[in-house]
C-alpha cells in the first residue's frame, strides 16, 4: 500500500464519519391562525447551527450535535419557544408560535365604561370635550348627558343612568368619594356639579358593570382624577354675565399650588330674561378652592380643598297656593391622597376625604311656617395595594371605610322633630386583570361590605371579559352584583332598612379606527329590595319596607367622527324599557324620569379665518310619564317630546384672550318636564295642575377669559 492510497483511504473514512454525524433539522413555523411565520430564527441552543424560515415558514439545516438538545425558535413579535428532545426527532416539526403580549396594543376591557383622558386608550371623549359642548356651560354633568345611557332630567340636574335615579350614582375624586357632589337645591330647581372641570386630567364614567374597587352605587360611578402637576405659573381672570372668577397657579421644581375663587349672582340675568319661576332673591354663591401637589422621589402627594356658600329664595306651588322657600347652604370638601412606589412593581395608594354640608331652609305659606336645618358630615378612608406580576397579570386589593353622620332639626306648627343617624360601611375588595392572550382578557373581582347599622355582610362579585376581533374591533361583556345603602331621606327615620340590590348584564361591541368610533351596548339590569314607604311624602310615621323591585333594559349607540377637517361630531342614541315598584308607587310602572328614546347630536367646528370654535348640540327625548290623579291609571300620562338646540361660540381675541357666548335652547321650545297637582280636588272635583318647566326657556351666557402666563399660547378654552 503506497502512501497516497493510505491518505485517500483515511480521507474517505473521516468523510464517511462526518456524513454519519450530520443530523437534519427541519420543519414549518406558523402562528395560531396557521399562517406561515417568515424570518423566524431557528437554532440549536449553544451552537451556531441554525436557519431562518422562508416565505412558506419552512426551514432546514444540519448539525453535528448528538443526543438531547434544545431547539430555540424566536421572532420579534412572538414569544420565544424552546423544544427539548433527541436531535434525531427534530425533523418535519410543526411549530406554532404565540404572539408576544404587548400591553399597549392589548384588548381593552370597556363594557359599561366611557373614558375621557389623554392617557386612556379607551377614550371616546377627550377632556376638552367635557367642557366645550354647547349647552353644558362648563357643567360636567350636562356634558355627560350627551352620552348614551343617561337621562336628561332638566328639573333635577343630577346624573340619571339606565333607569336609575340620581341617588344611584356615586362620584369619586382621585379614588375618594364625594358625598355632596352637587350644589344644594330645592324641588324642581336644577342643581349643578360643584367642581371646576379644568382641574381634572381625565374621567371614567361607568354606565354599569363597574370595578370592584367602587361600591355603594346601584347604577353608576363617575371617577375623576386631578392633574398630577401644574404646567407653569399663570393667572386666570374671568368676567362673566353671571359673575367673576380669578385663579392663580404657582409652580416649583417638584410642587405646585393652585388657588381659585369665584362669585356668581343670577340677579342681573334674571332681570333681563323672563323666568318661569319666581325668584324673590336670586341665586348667589361664593366659592374657593385650593390644590397642592408635591412630587417625592417615589411618591406623589395631592391635597384638594373646596368651600362654597350659596343662597336663593323662590316661590313654589303647593296645593293650589304658593310657598316661599328660602335656602342657604355651606359646603366644605377636603381630599388628600398619596401614591407611592414600593419597588418590584408594587404600588401603594392611601387617602382620606371629608365633606361637610349645612342647609338652612325656611318654608312659609299662608297657613304656617317651617324651619329645616340639617348637617351632614361624611368621611372616607381608603388604602389600596397593586402589583403587576407579569405583563399579563395585575392584582389590586384594598380596604375602605365610609362614615356618615346626619342631624336634622325640623320645626313645624305641630311640633319639633330631630331625625338623625350615624352609619358605617367597611369594605374590602380585590380584583385581578388577566390577559390570556393579546386579544382575550378578563377582569375578575369581588367586594365584601359590612353595614354597621344592620350588622350584616354583603358580597358583590364582578366579572368582565373582552375579546379583540381584529385591530379595529372588539366585543366585551360584564356581569356584576351591586349593593347600596338607603339614602339620607330614609335613614334619618329608619335605620333597619336592608341594602338595595341590582344585578347588571352588559354586552358591548366597539369599532375604532383613526378618528372614528362606533360603540353599541345592550344591557339588562334587575333590581331587588328597593325601598318603599306609605303616604304622600316620606315622613317619620311612614311604613318603610324593602319590598320594591324593578328592571331596566335597552341598547345604547355612540358614533364619533373626527376625521373631517376642522369638524368633530358625535351622535348618541339610547332606547330604554324600565319599570319599577318603589317609593310610594302602588304598582310596577315606568318612573317619571325615564324617557324611552333619547338622542344627542354634538358638533364642533373650527373656523380658522375667524379664530373661532362654533358648536351646536341637539337634545331630544320622547317624553316622560307622569301621574294625573284625575285618571284611574297610575303614571299613565306622558309629556310631549323634549327638544333643545344649543349653541356656543368661542372667539380668540388673541392667543390668551377669549370671548365666549353660549345660548341654550335657542329656538325657545316650550319644554315641559311634568306637572305638579294639588293634593285636594277643587269645587268641581278636579285636581288642578301646574306645568313643571325650565327656570327659563332660554339661557344666555357671555364671558371674557384672560390667561396671563409666560407661555403666550396658553388660554382657558378647556374651561368653557
Amino acid at each position: 500500500m503506497n502512501f497516497n492510497y493510505f491518505l485517500f483511504l483515511l480521507a474517505t473514512i473521516f468523510s464517511a464519519q462526518s456524513l454519519l454525524a450530520q443530523h437534519e433539522i427541519s420543519g414549518i413555523i406558523t402562528d395560531k391562525k396557521q399562517q406561515p411565520v417568515v424570518g423566524a430564527n431557528i437554532y440549536i441552543k449553544g451552537t451556531y447551527d441554525g436557519a431562518v424560515s422562508d416565505e412558506n415558514g419552512q426551514f432546514v439545516f444540519t448539525s453535528e450535535k448528538t443526543g438531547t438538545q434544545i431547539l430555540v425558535i424566536s421572532f420579534l413579535s412572538f414569544e420565544t419557544k424552546e423544544i427539548s428532545g433527541e436531535i434525531n426527532d427534530f425533523n418535519n416539526l410543526q411549530i406554532q408560535l404565540v404572539e408576544k403580549f404587548d400591553a399597549l396594543n392589548a384588548v381593552i376591557i370597556n363594557a359599561g365604561n366611557f373614558e375621557a383622558g389623554t392617557a386612556s386608550e379607551a377614550s371616546v371623549l377627550k377632556p376638552l370635550d367635557i367642557v366645550t359642548t354647547a349647552g353644558s356651560v362648563g357643567n360636567i354633568i350636562a356634558a355627560l348627558e350627551t352620552l348614551p345611557g343617561t337621562q336628561s332630567v332638566g328639573e333635577d340636574g343630577r346624573l340619571f343612568v339606565r333607569g336609575g335615579d340620581a341617588s344611584e350614582t356615586q362620584t369619586f375624586i382621585d379614588g375618594l368619594r364625594v358625598a355632596q357632589p352637587y350644589n344644594a337645591s330645592v324641588r324642581n330647581i336644577p342643581s349643578r356639579g360643584r367642581f371646576s372641570p379644568y382641574l381634572f386630567k381625565g374621567m371614567s364614567f361607568s354606565t354599569g358593570g363597574y370595578s370592584a374597587e367602587y361600591g355603594n352605587a346601584l347604577s353608576s360611578v363617575l371617577v375623576m382624577d386631578t392633574q398630577e402637576k401644574a404646567e407653569e405659573d399663570n393667572t386666570e381672570l374671568s368676567f362673566m354675565s353671571l359673575g367673576l372668577g380669578i385663579g392663580k397657579t404657582k409652580n416649583w421644581e417638584k410642587s405646585s399650588i393652585t388657588l381659585n375663587a369665584s362669585y356668581v349672582n343670577l340677579g342681573p340675568y334674571q332681570s333681563l330674561i323672563d323666568q318661569n319661576i319666581k325668584f324673590d332673591k336670586p341665586f348667589q354663591s361664593i366659592a374657593g378652592e385650593a390644590v397642592f401637589r408635591n412630587q417625592f422621589e417615589n411618591g406623589l402627594l395631592k391635597v384638594y380643598t373646596a368651600y362654597d356658600y350659596s343662597s336663593f329664595t323662590v316661590e313654589q306651588p303647593i296645593d293650589g297656593a304658593s310657598q316661599t322657600v328660602d335656602l342657604k347652604n355651606n359646603n366644605f370638601y377636603m381630599n388628600s391622597s398619596y401614591q407611592y412606589s414600593l419597588g418590584n412593581k408594587w404600588h401603594l395608594f392611601g387617602g382620606i376625604s371629608y365633606g361637610n354640608s349645612q342647609n338652612d331652609i325656611n318654608l312659609e305659606n299662608e297657613e304656617n311656617a317651617e324651619i329645616v336645618d340639617d348637617t351632614e358630615n361624611s368621611f372616607h378612608l381608603k388604602t389600596k395595594l397593586s402589583k403587576r406580576f407579569t405583563d399579563k397579570i395585575k392584582l389590586n386589593f384594598g380596604a375602605e371605610y365610609f362614615n356618615t353622620n346626619f342631624n336634622q332639626y325640623y320645626q313645624t306648627d305641630t311640633g319639633d322633630f330631630e331625625p338623625n343617624y350615624t352609619s358605617g360601611l367597611f369594605s374590602v375588595f380585590t380584583e385581578t386583570d388577566v390577559y390570556f392572550t393579546q386579544n382575550l382578557a378578563a377582569k375578575v373581582g369581588v367586594r365584601t361590605t359590612r353595614d354597621a347599622l344592620l350588622e350584616k355582610v354583603y358580597v358583590s362579585p364582578r366579572l368582565s371579559l373582552a375579546y379583540r376581533i381584529d385591530e379595529n374591533q372588539q366585543i366585551s361583556t360584564a356581569f356584576g352584583s351591586f349593593k347600596q345603602q338607603a339614602s339620607q331621606e330614609y335613614l334619618k327615620f329608619n335605620q333597619d332598612l336592608f341594602q338595595q340590590k341590582a344585578t347588571h348584564y352588559i354586552l358591548n361591541y366597539q369599532y375604532s379606527k383613526a378618528s372614528q368610533t362606533l360603540r353599541t351596548e345592550a344591557y339588562f339590569k334587575e333590581y331587588r329590595d328597593l325601598l318603599t314607604y306609605t303616604g304622600e311624602e316620606i315622613a317619620y310615621d311612614s311604613n318603610f319596607t324593602n319590598t320594591g323591585l324593578g328592571y331596566a333594559k335597552g341598547i345604547d349607540i355612540f358614533w364619533r367622527d373626527g376625521h373631517l377637517k376642522n369638524l368633530d361630531y358625535w351622535v348618541s342614541y339610547s332606547f330604554i324599557d324600565s319599570k319599577r315598584k318603589y317609593q310610594n308607587y302602588p304598582e310596577q310602572v315606568t318612573p317619571n324620569y325615564v324617557a324611552n328614546h333619547n338622542v344627542s347630536i354634538v358638533s364642533k367646528y373650527w373656523v380658522q379665518s375667524l379664530r373661532s370654535q362654533v358648536g351646536f348640540t341637539y337634545n331630544f327625548n320622547s317624553g316622560r310619564p307622569y301621574n294625573d290623579p284625575n285618571t284611574l291609571d297610575f303614571m299613565s300620562e306622558k309629556t310631549s317630546s323634549y327638544h333643545s338646540l344649543n349653541f356656543n361660540w368661542a372667539y380668540l381675541l388673541n392667543k390668551q384672550q377669549i370671548l365666549y357666548v353660549s345660548v341654550s335652547n335657542i329656538l325657545g321650545t316650550k319644554n315641559i318636564f311634568g306637572y305638579d297637582y294639588a293634593n285636594t280636588p277643587n269645587a268641581s272635583g278636579k285636581y288642578t295642575a301646574k306645568a313643571i318647566r325650565p327656570t327659563a326657556d332660554r339661557f344666555f351666557f357671555v364671558g371674557f377669559f384672560w390667561t396671563i402666563s409666560d407661555n403666550k399660547n396658553r388660554n382657558q378654552l378647556d374651561q368653557l
